[in-house]
């Protein structure tokens, strides 16, 4: 027998088949796409976040002698 007959000899022997494993593989990706939907939201929430606390972060500028923004960096 040569290696194409064992092959379709194999597959006629098994008749099972679990369909589309495309399908199989979906809820995977569906989870995945999800976490990072999620860290995206988390990851959007921290937009503007140092502008919301400019006043305090000006006030304690002002009281420990710093310029603000750009202090310390040596730039």
């Amino acid at each position: 027998m040569n290696l194409v007959a064992q092959l379709v000899q194999a597959a006629a022997e098994n008749p099972e088949h679990h369909g589309n494993v495309a399908l199989e593989t979906l809820p995977f990706g569906l989870i995945a796409a999800g976490v990072f939907a999620l860290l995206g939201l988390v990851a959007l929430s921290y937009r503007n976040v140092a502008n919301r606390h400019s006043a305090k972060a000006q006030a304690w500028a002002a009281e420990h002698g710093h310029e603000g923004h750009g202090a310390g960096h040596g730039h």
